[in-house]
């Protein structure tokens, strides 16, 4: 990627019954190309598909078969390169998975057990050229300090990847939200995001509708829009290249005032049309 000199926004598309945030779309195509047109119609610059939900780890959960996964996700994807003009990512831990959407036509590679690849999902994300996301996941929510030890983890992974195959620039780290964190980890994840972005590779951040809003709003999934804002502005404050979203018209806006006030030099281009400066 030749990363531009603005946060992107990667649009969720969960093509699941069991999304987390009532927004899951399995088996209706026609739903779930809609849905990625509205987002690219909002702003969005890469659409993020997944077929399994990443709660597929928790005690009691049914994990999703290979065959069912490929059955949610390969007709959106065929039909988005068809008929979008962004990006199309697979967000899958199943290396099978990940070959076949590739071939369909997906070009970012989003593996949500990053830090564990054996490396057959690095190889595929070099064969194909691809942005290979490299998310952290863990079983538990046990550290002696959370930033230091995702920060090692998450610097081994990018090393590994590219000594896979993968080129430094197609290299993207995600701290993983939620995904062995408490509420209180992913604070501090947020807080001290600039030693992530410190290690040289583009960071991607996931905060939207994200349990920890919830339990410091006091919301539903579908009601956390401010938070996950307010999220999503603290951290391309803290130096993320991409934000991963729901609400991306909302996001968009949210990014693009962000941008100017943490990437503009001098803060040209901020007024709008009519728009002056107020005297002091």
């Amino acid at each position: 990627m030749d990363w531009p000199n603005r946060t992107l926004l990667m649009g969720i598309l969960n093509v699941t019954p069991d999304s987390f945030s009532g927004d899951g779309l399995a088996g209706n195509v026609e739903a779930a190309v809609q849905q990625a047109k509205d987002m690219v119609r909002d702003g969005a610059d890469v659409l993020d598909v997944g077929g399994e939900s990443t709660a597929y780890w928790k005690k009691g959960y049914q994990p999703v078969s290979e065959d069912e996964e490929l059955r949610r996700v390969l007709p959106v994807i065929e039909r988005l390169r068809a008929e979008v003009d962004v990006p199309v990512s697979i967000d899958t831990r199943k290396p099978e998975v990940a070959r076949q959407a590739l071939a369909a036509g997906a070009s970012w590679l989003n593996d949500v057990e990053g830090v564990w690849d054996n490396g057959r999902m690095a190889e595929l994300a070099a064969e194909f050229g691809a942005p290979f996301v490299i998310m952290h996941n863990k079983r538990d929510s046990s550290y002696v300090d959370v930033v230091t030890e995702i920060r090692h983890q998450l610097l081994a992974a990018a090393v590994r990847a590219e000594q896979r195959g993968v080129q430094r620039e197609n290299v993207v780290l995600d701290p993983g939200l939620g995904f062995g964190k408490t509420g209180e980890h992913n604070l501090v994840l947020l807080r001290r995001l600039p030693e992530l972005a410190s290690l040289g590779y583009p960071v991607l951040v996931g905060p939207s509708r994200k349990r920890f809003l919830g339990s410091i709003l006091d919301t539903a999934e579908q009601d956390r829009v401010e938070g996950t804002a307010a999220a999503v502005a603290l951290a391309i404050a803290g130096g993320a290249a991409v934000v991963r979203v729901h609400d991306v018209r909302q996001m968009a806006r949210v990014a693009r005032v962000a941008d100017a006030i943490v990437r503009s030099a001098d803060g040209a281009g901020v007024s709008g049309p009519g728009e002056q400066p107020r005297a002091s």
